[in-house]
């Protein structure tokens, strides 16, 4: 099965609140987006811009989704936002999306050294995801993801190296590298 990115651009503007209006995303800040609030990132620029990159996520030519590269005027390290339609979950989609999100950055971006993203510590699924398609964790923001219902939970952000997306490795650090 084959994935692929197609660019979004204004056109796809009421698909895109159409997708995220009619899906929920229960690790996002915004479980349940709005179509009003949807609308203002879109007249900001928030899906398409010189440092923004969104992506309708194409399996056999059927959407499935949605990418959003994020930092792209960084020199060397963008980070995404990726979400599936809700009858996408659970199927070993996205580790499939992830590589080839990884793809897709590193093929076409030759300055990038790494790409990074962030989840919830409870969102257990995504963990998996990142660490099945090469990724590894970097940092345990704790507190750092607001939810819902005002408290907050920890952020766990992960990234994969270009040498290791090349390679098909991973290279680990030590955690505890300094003693007290």
């Amino acid at each position: 099965m084959s994935i692929d990115f197609v660019p979004m651009t204004p056109a796809d503007t009421e698909d895109l609140i159409g997708f995220l209006t009619s899906n929920r995303f229960p690790f996002h800040v915004q479980a349940a987006p709005q179509a009003t609030d949807i609308r203002t990132k879109i007249e900001n620029g928030h899906f398409w811009n010189e440092d923004t990159q969104g992506y309708w996520v194409m399996r056999d030519e059927h959407r499935i989704g949605m990418a959003v590269l994020e930092d792209l005027q960084e020199v060397d390290s963008p980070l995404f936002d990726l979400r599936l339609e809700e009858a996408q979950r659970g199927k070993g989609v996205g580790v499939e999306v992830l590589r080839a999100l990884c793809d897709l950055v590193f093929e076409s971006r030759p300055n990038m050294l790494r790409f990074e993203g962030q989840t919830r510590e409870d969102n257990i699924a995504m963990r998996k995801t990142f660490l099945r398609a090469g990724f590894l964790k970097e940092a345990h923001y704790r507190l750092g993801w607001p939810t819902k219902d005002g408290g907050h939970i920890a952020s766990i952000a992960y990234s994969i190296l270009r040498q290791d997306w090349k390679n098909g490795t991973v290279t680990h650090f030590e955690w505890e590298d300094l003693k007290i």
